[in-house]
């Protein structure tokens, strides 16, 4: 694994999207994995490092989070910003096509491209989110995110991302450590924070949000496409993902029992169901 970063352009300037690869096997397809609204591509290392012995995979950063620059303007946090730096990591790849994972917001990024004429996606994968986005996950996430706690310790911090994130399921202690220190960042004044721009949050400050429709993006579609969903997901919610069955690219989809949003892609099941539809 090898890290790199790419000069993005904005209206405002440049930005640096930071992003990790496993090179993999020499020829071997391209893999680009996207996480979900206020993480990072550090939540793909296992699944990573599974899929290298086949695929290029690629995790990046997108700006605001993780490693990557934060943005000048709170408003340039959109899925056109974001769907121009993906743009500009797929010509920096040097590649024809890639496949797609993508978590949560990474997985309506990656519908976004694939709904694209011409898009170079090959294989799209939707972890625990679709064609529609219900409001209560989405204030769910809005009740907590972008607050910019302080804490005094790793451990603490720790068990707040727990409390925050227990629909990921049932993982374990060191599971939570490193999706803690995957999100943390070192304060200047001391202590620890979130590894993210908590201006990400702003849509959520002028008060509950709607629904998010994207059924006409979804029937625009063709690539064989993968729905991972966790069963007690409030993001995609049953009737969503077995409409998205019918309509569209006629999804294969894969729930998992006892999680919420979203599947963290950590246990066998979950990196086995993405295996085995990239490598059919």
């Amino acid at each position: 694994m090898r890290e790199r970063h790419l000069a993005c352009l904005g209206p405002p300037g440049f930005h640096r999207v930071a992003y990790r690869e496993w090179p993999g096997p020499a020829g071997a397809p391209t893999l680009i994995c996207v996480h979900g609204l206020s993480r990072n591509g550090r939540d793909f290392d296992a699944i990573a490092d599974a899929l290298s012995e086949h695929y290029r995979v690629v995790c990046p950063d997108m700006p605001g989070r993780g490693r990557s620059d934060w943005l000048t303007s709170a408003a340039d946090y959109s899925f056109t910003f974001y769907l121009a730096d993906s743009v500009a990591l797929i010509a920096r790849l040097d590649v024809k096509s890639v496949d797609w994972l993508g978590t949560s917001m990474g997985a309506l990024i990656g519908m976004m491209l694939a709904a694209q004429r011409g898009s170079p996606i090959r294989k799209l994968v939707l972890n625990d989110a679709g064609a529609f986005v219900a409001k209560e996950g989405l204030n769910r996430i809005g009740a907590y995110l972008g607050n910019d706690p302080a804490f005094d310790s790793l451990d603490a911090l720790k068990a707040d991302v727990r409390a925050n994130n227990a629909p990921f399921g049932p993982l374990t202690d060191d599971q939570w450590r490193k999706i803690a220190l995957d999100c943390a960042r070192k304060r200047p004044g001391g202590g620890y924070g979130f590894a993210y721009d908590p201006r990400i949050a702003d849509p959520f400050k002028a008060g509950p949000v709607a629904d998010v429709d994207l059924w006409s993006v979804w029937d625009a579609i063709q690539c064989p496409t993968l729905v991972l969903r966790g069963e007690m997901s409030d993001m995609l919610q049953r009737d969503v993902a077995e409409a998205m069955t019918k309509r569209g690219p006629k999804v294969k989809l894969v729930a998992f029992e006892g999680v919420g949003h979203a599947p963290a892609l950590l246990s066998a099941d979950q990196i086995g169901a993405v295996r085995d539809f990239l490598l059919a």
